[in-house]
């Protein structure tokens, strides 16, 4: 037997041997965790919004996947490029949104590319050994995060300081392609100061991006890639109510790349991406109320090398963003909070000739009336005042009616929208200076039902988006374009019955987009299966054995073919992953094995692009005080 069946093997006697804990989908049995991202603290139960958990659990139980790949086992969130190439770019699609619809926060402060046409944070550029959990908001969520906030918001919260004393922690792991992986951190805590640094390695030889077209007998090169991470968040307490919480984090991602469809590059081409980001999160804490002061500053850069028709091109675009979010809560008294805050982001494009940039200032508010008999509402609105196309402005209603303990039916009217980027502005094609904010009107509801103390949980949402004034590229110029609508549903069930976890999800999206093969509207979704199913089973077998089995379904979808510029429609495949853990040393050290294999993928064989097929990894994690 050889090594790619004895692992596919040993995968299916996993699946067999115990089905396994919520893989981030153990959110619904979270109810009393506090959700920061909604900046009122607010529990799961008090809040009717749309909340979904990654728990430190899940992320610790997540060490053979990348972020993309974890994101993407969320309901109603499509990850393309994360079955694919590791270096290939990553878009994350929310409940039937582009790829550019979504915010991505780190520790509550909004991260932004302005040097890209979509002005979306690269999720590439982040390691899950670095992540202490990740909350995730669907809906618009525009009256708190502003611009991009259309379809939901993903908060990665970083690991911070650990107990009393030094703690050395790390992972080492190495898998399929050459895949290699290091991550070595310190924290600890003393007299009020708290720390926490890291830094990962990751390489993989990969595989060809391009797939051999049918006929051709050639061996494409293989596109691998290489990235380094460093972080480091500090907390000083100066005192019983004020606190100063530095950070860092630099970012440097290689990523070899192919011409495009079918079609090997130059051997010597790539992409290299860079991130630096650096600020601090203030709290001034008087009992009634807090003062939160958050300021970053982060610097993207974007170098290409490649290739068309063998000729070699070079391409450089960089940004940078200046964000400064100043917000206050008061409680007033114990059922009623006020949200007020403020928010200046300066966006500039640091490459090209002449270095344009835009600012937008917002003031924003909410109340949230909570634990009123069975009665939650949130209010919120937000005003905005851009540079170049003048004021907008955004609201949100959130009520939610808790019926019975296990009982609780929620809702949303909300507002959100998405600025253009500098590129769409000022950029050297088809820039136009009059365009206008895209706007979505939001919808959506549903019930939360929690039985035999949360062994029992089930959620139902429902949603439906209205975007006008769209922005889409034309030859001539950018242009704002007719209403595109969205709707869909997502069922997610959860049981656990002794050491057995079983969660689960079905989400349903259709809509209508523009698309540039055919340049018009049309009734589908490029990228965006209408129909999509996960399943994760899992148990705790022993004290230090622990294993589970995730499957996914993806249905049907399209895509647009751009080496013959049709529109092709791409079978449905499945997904099935396998992961086990065994811990030594008082559980300090822990050996992982974690494999995957996409089933009957077509993708390559219509568009172009490879995906990975089977791979697996494997590896230790251990904590030393």
């Amino acid at each position: 037997m050889n090594k790619t069946k004895f692992l596919i093997a040993a995968g299916i006697g996993l699946v067999q041997f115990g089905i396994g804990q919520a893989n981030a989908q153990d959110t619904l049995k979270l109810k009393d965790v506090v959700i920061s991202a909604t900046k009122n603290d607010q529990k799961q139960s008090q809040t009717g919004k749309v909340v979904s958990i990654i728990s430190r659990e899940t992320l610790d139980r997540s060490n053979g996947k990348s972020l993309p790949e974890l994101i993407s086992e969320q309901a109603g969130i499509i990850v393309a490029g994360s079955g694919s190439n590791p270096g290939l770019n990553k878009s994350v699609f929310f409940r039937g949104a582009g790829s550019a619809y979504a915010v991505v926060l780190i520790d509550g402060i909004v991260q932004n590319d302005p040097s890209g046409n979509g002005g979306a944070f690269d999720l590439r550029l982040f390691s899950i050994d670095q992540i202490d959990h990740i909350e995730i908001l669907r809906g618009g969520q525009s009256t708190i995060y502003g611009s991009d906030a259309i379809a939901g918001v993903i908060n990665i919260v970083t690991k911070k300081g650990g107990p009393k004393g030094n703690t050395v922690y790390g992972v080492a792991s190495a898998g399929s392609y050459e895949t290699y992986k290091g991550t070595i951190g310190l924290n600890g805590a003393v007299d009020g100061f708290t720390y926490n640094v890291n830094y990962t390695h990751q390489k993989s030889d990969g595989i060809s991006e391009a797939a051999t077209p049918a006929g051709n007998n050639t061996e494409f090169d293989k596109d691998g890639y290489k990235t380094d991470g460093v972080s480091a968040n500090f907390g000083i307490q100066l005192d019983k109510h004020f606190s100063v919480n530095p950070f860092i984090r630099y970012y440097r991602g290689n990523y070899k790349i192919d011409e495009g469809a079918f079609a090997d590059g130059l051997a010597a081409n790539n992409t290299t991406l860079k991130n630096f980001s650096g600020g601090l999160n203030t709290k001034y804490d008087f009992g009634s109320g807090k003062i939160n002061l958050n300021y970053s500053y982060q610097n993207t850069s974007n170098n290409t090398l490649s290739s068309f028709s063998g000729f070699p091109y070079t391409s450089m675009g960089s940004g940078s963003i200046s964000l400064i979010d100043l917000f206050y809560n008061q409680k007033l008294g114990e059922k009623l909070n006020l949200l007020a805050g403020i928010e200046n982001r300066e966006m500039h494009l640091t490459s090209g000739a002449n270095r344009p940039e835009t600012n937008i200032f917002a003031a924003y508010g909410s109340l949230f009336l909570h634990d009123l008999s069975v009665f939650n509402l949130e209010v919120g609105g937000r005003y905005n005042k851009h540079e170049q196309y003048g004021e907008n402005y955004t609201y949100t209603i959130t009520p939610s009616i808790n019926i019975i303990k296990e009982i609780k039916l929620f809702g949303t009217v909300s507002t959100a929208f998405k600025i253009p980027t500098l590129n769409m502005l000022f950029g050297q094609y088809s820039a136009n200076l009059d365009l206008k904010p895209e706007k979505s009107q939001n919808y959506e509801a549903g019930a939360n039902f929690s039985f035999a103390d949360d062994q029992f949980s089930l959620r139902v949402a429902g949603f439906k988006r209205d975007l006008t004034d769209a922005i889409i590229y034309t030859p001539a110029q950018y242009i704002n374009q007719e209403s595109q609508k969205v709707k869909g549903f997502e069922i997610e069930p959860a049981v656990k019955v002794w050491k057995l976890d079983i969660n689960g999800y079905y989400s349903y999206v259709e809509g209508n987009e523009f698309n540039s093969i055919n340049s018009k509207v049309e009734d589908f979704l490029f990228r965006r299966p209408k129909h999509t199913f996960g399943l994760t089973t899992g148990i705790q077998a022993t004290s230090n054995l622990y294993v589970n089995a995730n499957f996914r379904y993806f249905g049907t979808r399209t895509d647009g073919n751009f080496a013959t510029y049709a529109v092709e429609h791409l079978p449905g495949y499945k997904l099935l992953s396998a992961y086990a853990e065994y811990a030594l040393a008082k559980r300090r050290v822990k050996i992982f094995f974690d494999a995957k294999n996409i089933l009957n993928e077509k993708y390559n064989e219509i568009i172009g692009y490879n995906t990975l097929g089977f791979n697996f990894n494997t590896g230790v994690t251990f904590n030393i005080r």
